[in-house]
């Protein structure tokens, strides 16, 4: 079929693509490199499709399918799209993804090369050529392009080359694309996608939360897009989810399960009601854990898969609670976090934790009873505090102390609790002794970075600081603001503030905060201590292991990285993602950012990137599967190369 009359049938509603499909993926390069093969008459391959009545059949976008027998492109979506955008001038109607992609693409008629639009290049060249533009005009159009190019005269001598050339260009649309067809009424969605996955096994594959939603859009195709405005909803309020950690929570409140698999006989009226009760039941879960626990913003929140099990309890309870429930409620969410409990086998951990919810028995304390067996005795200890780096399991209870505790900033003097400083005002990390004079006088990076010398401050106060020595502008805080280091767990004993007295500093100060966290967690129980009785979980050298983000340069540059992967349209990684025994949730190391899924979320290998890592963390991660990368290069090439190269 002619390329031409494949856009045609997108326009009439006869081709479209199936709600499971993801959106489009491909970059500039991809598109030029498309065009320049179309031009050359390479061959680029044919496309795939699933034949099936429009009235079953679930489609992308807001275009109404053309009655009887239409083809759901399985494979060929991104070449598709792209000859579309293009050709058309505009994205098709079941276009998701980045319009820039494609737009701008510009011919030059005398070295015959494709590229976008570059101002500077290009408007003193008449041989550049707007594809688009000819496209849309077509034959009819030739005259006057040529009439530009004689505007030139020094181009007259080449006239009917260019001329052969522009037609040439505009022939790709009659170039034929072979299709070959999927049909029979046998042929149900769960036969589809798995021919879908196999077309597509070097490229981006659906995940049972994929599958689970496909399913969910054939019977209401706006689900996608609802979901989808929410996410953007919490991501604006510094929170990113994702769509199978939201579908999770629509499933725990439909079915009380993790696994999707019992979500598939929930009518598109089950769904529609459990995505509003799961929802709302996040929102509320959101503003318990922001307004009580001050962890109000993404890099803080540990231990998200805890918030599908919130949602059930918040469902069974009509989102109800008292605030002895509510708070020890957040007491399971805080310790499940400190103790990595989603860390390992995360739907099973779930599953487990909705089953003690279950039942005449079921409830908070069954729940907490299980979180104390699995892990030991829930009190912290000072060695508890012995990690390093802002990839630490304890770097977000270092936070949570500051903002639901009563720490005043050393600048102003001002209380920093979540209800005072106001939602979503982001604190600074500040090195107590600064990273400078510590380098100085050849500490090293565990030592520097060590969660006993951070404290939180508000952005001009971290810079009035600056790299002085605590031992001079201790001094100016406590006579400015008596009690303001005291209330962010400052030893009082003067000789600890010295440079040389660092590490019986960090011994110290490690104490004051276990104290602390215990004192809040009490207060989470109002007095029930019993669940923090029992013997404690043993600390190992091992919970202090070297891994982890160290620097706010390394953060910023792997949150670049992610919203590159995202861009591409596929999931953002974890930022310091707290590897741990699947088991125990003993804390093994943290890597800088990773999928432990894989990027294809449950297909393919898990990924983790490993900035200036030693070799031991690198060698515990690939043991454990993961395919590490240290460069930000090879990793950009793997995601091009093996995640990006299919064309769906």
């Amino acid at each position: 079929m002619k390329i031409s009359t494949i856009l045609d049938h997108i326009d009439n509603g006869h081709m479209a693509l199936p709600e499971f499909q993801r959106g489009y993926v491909w970059n500039r390069d991809q598109v030029r490199g498309l065009f320049d093969s179309l031009y050359k008459r390479h061959p680029v391959g044919g496309l795939l499709v699933w034949a099936t009545e429009s009235k079953t059949a679930a489609h992308r976008g807001d275009g109404q399918l053309a009655p009887g027998v239409v083809k759901l492109l399985l494979d060929g979506q991104q070449r598709m799209t792209s000859l579309y955008g293009v050709v058309r001038g505009k994205p098709p109607l079941f276009f998701d993804g980045d319009e820039k992609a494609f737009a701008g693409l510009r011919f030059h008629l005398g070295t015959e090369t494709f590229s976008f639009y570059q101002q500077l290049k290009m408007k003193d060249d008449p041989l550049w050529v707007d594809v688009t533009e000819l496209m849309q005009k077509g034959n009819v159009g030739l005259g006057e392009f040529v009439t530009r190019l004689n505007a030139t005269p020094e181009l007259a001598a080449n006239m009917g080359l260019y001329v052969a050339r522009l037609g040439h260009l505009l022939g790709i649309t009659e170039k034929e694309f072979h299709i070959e067809e999927v049909t029979g009424s046998e042929k149900t969605l769960d036969i589809v996608v798995d021919i879908f996955n196999r077309v597509n096994s070097g490229g981006t594959k659906l995940s049972k939360g994929d599958l689970a939603l496909a399913k969910i859009c054939a019977e209401w195709p706006e689900a996608r897009t609802e979901m989808k405005t929410k996410l953007k909803e919490w991501n604006a309020a510094g929170y990113s989810f994702n769509l199978d950690w939201l579908l999770r929570s629509v499933n725990t409140v439909l079915t009380g399960e993790a696994k999707f698999l019992y979500l598939h006989d929930k009518s598109a009226e089950e769904v529609q009601d459990g995505l509003t009760r799961a929802i709302k039941h996040i929102d509320t879960s959101l503003n318990m854990i922001s307004g009580r626990l001050g962890l109000d913003h993404d890099r803080v929140f540990f231990g998200r898969f805890g918030v599908p099990v919130m949602v059930r309890y918040l469902d069974k309870h009509k989102g109800s609670l008292s605030e002895k429930e509510r708070d020890k409620l957040l007491f399971w969410f805080a310790q499940s976090g400190m103790w990595g409990r989603f860390s390992g086998s995360t739907e099973s951990y779930i599953d487990q934790d909705l089953a003690a919810l279950e039942g005449e028995d079921g409830g908070l304390d069954k729940l907490l009873e299980q979180l104390r067996l699995w892990h030991g005795g829930l009190r912290v200890e000072a060695g508890h505090f012995t990690g390093w780096s802002l990839g630490a399991r304890f770097y977000p209870v270092l936070y949570l102390l500051t903002r639901m505790g009563n720490a005043r900033d050393w600048g102003t003097g001002l209380p920093l609790k979540a209800s005072l400083l106001g939602k979503m005002s982001r604190l600074e990390v500040h090195h107590i002794f600064a990273k400078a004079q510590l380098y100085k006088r050849n500490f090293g990076r565990m030592e520097v970075n060590a969660l006993a010398n951070f404290c939180f401050l508000t952005k001009d106060t971290n810079l009035d600081i600056s790299d002085r020595l605590p031992e001079e502008y201790f001094e100016e805080i406590e006579n400015n603001h008596p009690g303001a280091l005291a209330s962010q767990w400052i030893p009082v004993d003067r000789n600890l503030w010295k440079m040389e007295n660092f590490r019986d500093f960090l011994e110290a100060r490690k104490e004051l905060l276990a104290t602390e966290v215990n004192l809040r967690m009490e207060e989470l129980l109002h007095g029930d201590t019993r669940w923090l009785s029992g013997p404690t979980a043993a600390i190992t050298a091992e919970t202090a292991i070297g891994s982890g983000i160290t620097t706010a340069e390394e953060e910023q540059q792997l949150d670049a990285l992610n919203a590159w992967v995202e861009s591409q349209g596929l999931p953002s990684g974890l930022l310091a993602y707290d590897f741990s025994d699947p088991e125990t949730g003993e804390q093994k190391a943290v890597f800088d950012l990773a999928w432990p899924n894989g990027i294809q979320e449950e297909l393919s290998q898990p990924v983790a990137i490993l900035i200036d890592e030693s070799a031991e963390v690198l060698a515990l991660a690939n043991q454990a599967g993961f395919r590490c990368f240290t460069k930000e290069k090879e990793f950009r090439q793997y995601v091009k190369k093996e995640i990006l190269s299919g064309d769906s």
